[in-house]
């Protein structure tokens, strides 16, 4: 899978958490197991693709393929990874969700439109 099939993956995986948060309610206990590995199962795949994609766009930026910094790719994998949690727990203010979906939205359009051209 290349870059930008990557990228579009996660944003889909990032529309759909987006869903879960604004559906889900938080689980009654933060230490509930059976919750836990259900978000464990379903978000494994994820982080699996992230760490590829970081590697990716790290590498096109260093190739000069794409105007991003190496930060600005590192800190979209971070905050993804925040999004992944916050979306099950539901354990962040509604603005602060939206302001790391829409950095990390910012960041995936940017590479695409930039490996598009």
């Amino acid at each position: 899978m290349n870059l930008m099939q990557e990228t579009e993956q996660l944003k889909e995986h990032l529309k759909r958490l987006k869903n879960i948060y604004e559906e889900n309610n938080p689980p009654e206990s933060k230490k509930d197991k059976q919750f836990f590995l259900m978000v464990k199962e379903r978000t494994e795949p994820v982080y699996e693709l992230l760490e590829k994609w970081e590697e990716k766009a790290l590498k096109a930026v260093k190739e000069r393929k794409v105007n991003l910094h190496p930060q600005q790719v590192t800190s979209t994998r971070e905050n993804m990874e925040l999004l992944l949690l916050n979306s099950y727990y539901v354990d962040v203010k509604r603005k602060r969700y939206m302001e790391l979906n829409h950095s990390v939205l910012f960041i995936f359009d940017q590479l695409l439109y930039e490996l598009d051209e």
